[in-house]
């Protein structure tokens, strides 16, 4: 099945829109309207809103089905939307609007086999803990092969997402005398962080590289009292190697509370794929074809393939322009003839497959 040709003003036009389009987590329906918009306006046979909000465009009526799942929610803040020397800047731009503008212009222009229906997801509440699109998308599709849209630059791929946890500690007792030897609710949060970074440092004594290390942050640290009675509350995050169950992991610290309060969330187990599958194979291809070395990366984060690579076992990847240091940060812009070069890549590697 033949595409039309859409030229490169039209496909920087998306990308910029939708980074114009504020869409934090939880508040995502103007940018997902104006991408179902364009998908219906731009060869999708089908472009709709699903039940858990996300944008879903799809192309062909085959048996064979390959989902390409970014997301179009953001990290909080809106910096500035501007171009300069060709460079896009603002939220989203690189995470991960370029890889899902990416994934509909591609669908857009591919040549389809008939037997094969592409299906554009731009899930919802992939930076929020609940990942809500991706889980709903789970449950509702079975591909034979899919591509998540992650930063990875134009000519790499990621094949491998470190786990998460997440654990809010909190201790409340009686206070005492400063010069008495009684441990102040501050010193009882150190004293925990330090457990943890110990814990750490005993798994990582022979660790190989960075993608088999338990790594640690503490991400909050607060503490207060009313005069008679103190408290401490610390949040500590957990990115986890693929040989580390997240619910094991907080059993250890949980098990040791003594008299805190620890909460677990945001369970999610590491992922790493094969490298030699068919759609790695036309990755690969459809790089050098633009002239690039395609190279394999692990990354340190976590993204929606933890949710749907385990319920779907299917070959999987992640791809999309962009440098993935710019994640978060108030400097985030996308060089938007990377974003061209890697639309034609994709539009290679799914005419291919």
């Amino acid at each position: 099945m033949m595409a039309t040709r859409i030229t490169p003003a039209t496909l920087e036009a998306l990308l910029h829109d939708l980074v114009a389009i504020p869409s934090p987590s939880h508040d995502e329906s103007g940018a997902v309207q104006h991408l179902v918009s364009w998908m219906a306006a731009n060869g999708f046979d089908e472009a709709f809103v699903d039940a858990a909000g996300n944008a879903v465009g799809i192309r062909g009526a085959g048996s064979r089905d390959i989902v390409l799942l970014g997301h179009i929610d953001t990290f909080g803040g809106m910096p500035p939307v501007r171009v300069e020397d060709r460079r896009l800047y603002g939220r989203g731009a690189v995470d991960a609007k370029g890889s899902l503008c990416t994934f509909a212009a591609a669908v857009a222009q591919a040549e389809l086999p008939l037997d094969t229906r592409l299906i554009v997801i731009g899930a919802v509440e992939e930076e929020a803990r609940s990942s809500k699109g991706a889980r709903f998308a789970a449950e509702q599709y079975q591909p034979a092969l899919c591509i998540i849209g992650e930063p990875s630059a134009w000519d790499r791929m990621t094949l491998g997402y470190k786990g998460r946890l997440l654990l809010r500690w909190r201790w409340e007792g009686a206070l005492a005398h400063s010069a008495s030897q009684v441990a102040s609710p501050p010193e009882h949060a150190v004293a925990f962080w330090e457990r943890v970074t110990r814990y750490a440092a005993e798994v990582n004594a022979e660790c190989d590289s960075l993608f088999n290390r338990l790594d640690v942050t503490l991400q909050q640290i607060n503490s207060g009292q009313d005069g008679a009675y103190g408290w401490a509350e610390a949040l500590v995050g957990f990115r986890l190697p693929p040989d580390i169950d997240p619910h094991e992991l907080a059993a250890v610290f949980t098990a040791h509370a003594g008299d805190a309060i620890i909460e677990a969330r945001g369970h999610e187990r590491a992922y790493l794929a094969p490298k030699d599958t068919e759609l790695a194979r036309a990755m690969r291809r459809a790089i050098r074809e633009q002239g690039g070395r395609p190279t394999f990366v692990l990354k340190t984060g976590t993204s929606d393939m933890n949710v749907v690579a385990p319920v779907w076992n299917c070959p999987i990847l992640a791809y999309g322009p962009g440098d993935s240091s710019l994640d978060h940060t108030p400097n985030e812009h996308l060089d938007l003839d990377e974003y061209l070069r890697a639309v034609a890549v994709l539009t290679g590697a799914l005419s291919s497959l």
